[in-house]
């Protein structure tokens, strides 16, 4: 992954926009955003569970399946996993998200909320620099099989500890008992993978990080991959099956006996960023601010 921003396209004249899970936070700031996307001559659209969930304050907003192709930006009014679910939804089409942070750390967004007018204003005349991301590709039947923050395999609650080996290079590297094992991209090393006690990558590395879950070794550390390599996990015969989770969202399970491989995938998603932003500010700002 290259942290020097792509060029984008001119003009914005579609826009499908995301929300998080409290309407009641976001409604004013989504009339204001179909009020500045309409100034600048874009259409909004919206899924229709977004356009039930605020009613009335999604009047004008068209319905997404009426849109031709792929729209021309989203625009994610929520937090990290709104803008990851942007990110997933529209990995591989050349979308840029931009991101209003309405959730707790907005470690993704392009702006803050208190920036909401600069905010709309930049991601409707594209004042904003496109910041290709890097994926997990999983071989997993989902829908996208791709993360952008991490791969997680973790033991489901009440069941034994899980017992899992993995690969990389076709080299069995280790056998570990613990609670599960997370894969993560740059982007996502600030994530769960930070709680596992795993290096922070910078954006701009090639490459993603594998971390256990509470392991039950002295031994088992974490491990920066290169991008080439394959990472394998295989679910030890008479265990309980472990549950297979993209980004946060569960998506199957990994049975007994069972193997699944995730490959490293560069440039999978596009994130907008504003001009001259930093990765090692924002590491400060968002993680210092949090520790006082």
């Amino acid at each position: 992954m290259s942290e020097r921003p792509l060029s984008a396209p001119a003009a914005i004249r579609s826009a499908v926009v995301l929300t998080h899970m409290h309407p009641e936070q976001t409604a004013r700031a989504l009339e204001r955003a179909l009020e500045t996307s309409a100034a600048a001559g874009c259409t909004l659209y919206a899924p229709t569970d977004e356009l039930a969930k605020h009613g009335g304050s999604a009047r004008g907003i068209e319905p997404l399946d009426s849109l031709d192709g792929a729209p021309d930006l989203c625009l994610v009014l929520g937090g990290d996993g709104t803008i990851l679910k942007g990110l997933r939804e529209h990995a591989g089409a050349g979308v840029a998200v931009f991101g209003i942070n309405f959730g707790t750390v907005g470690f993704l967004a392009a702006v803050e909320r208190d920036q909401l007018e600069e905010g709309l204003e930049r991601a409707f005349s594209r004042g904003f620099e496109v910041m290709p991301l890097p994926g997990l590709e999983a071989t997993l039947d989902a829908r996208p099989p791709v993360a952008l923050n991490d791969v997680s395999l973790i033991r489901r609650q009440h069941s034994r500890i899980a017992e899992l080996s993995y690969s990389l290079g076709g080299e069995e590297v280790g056998h570990v008992r613990c609670d599960g094992l997370v894969a993560a991209t740059p982007a996502g090393s600030t994530g769960y993978n930070l709680a596992n006690q795993g290096p922070i990558l910078a954006w701009g590395v090639e490459g993603y990080v594998v971390s256990f879950i509470a392991p039950h070794t002295l031994t088992a550390r974490p491990l920066v991959v290169a991008p080439n390599d394959v990472l394998s996990v295989r679910n030890a015969p008479g265990r309980e099956p472990v549950e297979i989770v993209l980004d946060g969202e569960p998506v199957g399970e990994l049975v007994s006996g069972a193997e699944m491989e995730v490959r490293f995938r560069d440039g999978a998603a596009r994130l907008a960023q504003l001009p001259g932003s930093n990765f090692y500010r924002r590491i400060r700002d968002r993680f210092g601010r949090l520790a006082h």
